[in-house]
């Protein structure tokens, strides 16, 4: 039976653990730049310090109006990869694997002049009412997905994340809730993400996997549910997608009666079905920060790999942590084994 601590591989990535660190904005950018800062670097290399078998470093966009604010990160410059490289290379000398995730914020892109979407639909009352995208301009957008991605692999990353979750704009585009075009982009609610899977793939290297973030489920009356996400996830594997990443919601205001994150591991029932009806690798991510749950997500065979994102804001060390609260075996930089060799007296 495997747990937490063994090691996974899918193709070339090996990891030492089942631990993933996901994506969390730190919208720590300083100069609207997208480059990392040093808060970037304490952050992730610290978590590589404490033990986490895959680090995926936060959303990082493909074009400046992309981003959620100016505060992002960005992969839409050359001159913004020597800074991630460093944060890459200083992390494999802690034996993490490091991913990226790149994405485009669409309608949520709270300080772009004038955001874009598939349709000219605002988020909320307090957002821009979004431009729709030309037919044209949603074909192009799958280069930047691409060029994004060949910036992440001169950086030197190990995996790549799409994402299509949490309202964003690949999100926006395979959502009946958010897509209300006409054209072919309208007609078939895959064909935007997919042709973003086909370009990404084109610029990893062979044997790199590809990973997406879906929004599993969506928390708004008339929205989408496992089934027809299941059908989602099939495309994007059909078009190039190795592993998913399983979360749900986003994609607008969360109803009394929807309200996810009302107890523990709410997600993982998602998780478990795309893994079992797509036979692929998936996630599990959404309130799993008790060593002994995330445990047990990977000996049930719910997930293949467990993201712990709370958990590791309030604690770097936990992948170290839990695994002395298991009593598995994990390798402990420097002196810092004699801190948790005494936690099970």
């Amino acid at each position: 039976m495997n747990h937490l601590f063994n090691p996974f591989q899918i193709k070339n990535l090996a990891l030492k653990n089942r631990v993933v660190m996901p994506p969390m904005c730190q919208y720590a950018v300083v100069n609207k730049d997208g480059i990392v800062t040093d808060w970037h670097y304490v952050h992730y290399v610290s978590r590589a310090v404490g033990g986490a078998g895959l680090i995926i470093i936060e959303m990082s966009d493909i074009e400046p109006d992309g981003r959620i604010t100016d505060n992002d990160l960005g992969l839409w410059s050359d001159e913004q990869i020597a800074p991630l490289k460093r944060i890459v290379d200083a992390c494999h000398g802690y034996g993490a694997k490091v991913g990226v995730q790149i994405a485009h914020a669409g309608r949520k892109a709270q300080d772009a002049e004038v955001p874009v979407a598939p349709s000219a639909i605002p988020f909320d009352e307090n957002s821009k009412t979004p431009r729709e995208l030309t037919t044209e301009e949603a074909k192009a957008m799958a280069d930047k997905y691409r060029l994004a991605a060949e910036r992440a692999v001169k950086a030197g990353v190990d995996t790549v994340e799409i994402h299509a979750a949490h309202g964003y704009l690949i999100h926006q585009f395979q959502s009946a809730y958010t897509n209300k075009r006409t054209d072919a982009y309208g007609k078939d609610l895959t064909l935007f993400g997919v042709e973003a899977v086909r370009a990404v793939k084109r610029a990893l290297p062979d044997g790199m996997p590809l990973l997406m973030r879906i929004s599993a489920r969506e928390y708004v009356d008339g929205g989408y549910g496992i089934e027809e996400s299941v059908a989602l996830a099939k495309a994007y594997r059909d078009a190039g997608v190795d592993m998913f990443h399983v979360s749900s919601g986003g994609e607008g205001p969360i109803l009394a009666h929807g309200r996810p994150g009302t107890h523990v591991a709410y997600q993982v029932p998602m998780a478990r079905a795309i893994k079992q009806e797509l036979d692929v690798p998936v996630i599990a991510v959404g309130r799993l920060d008790e060593p002994s749950l995330a445990n047990a997500v990977i000996g049930n065979e719910d997930a293949d790999l467990v993201a712990v994102g709370r958990g590791m804001l309030r604690n770097p060390y936990w992948t170290l942590d839990a695994a002395t609260k298991l009593g598995k075996e994990t390798q402990i930089p420097g002196v810092y084994g004699i801190g948790f060799k005494d936690l099970n007296r």
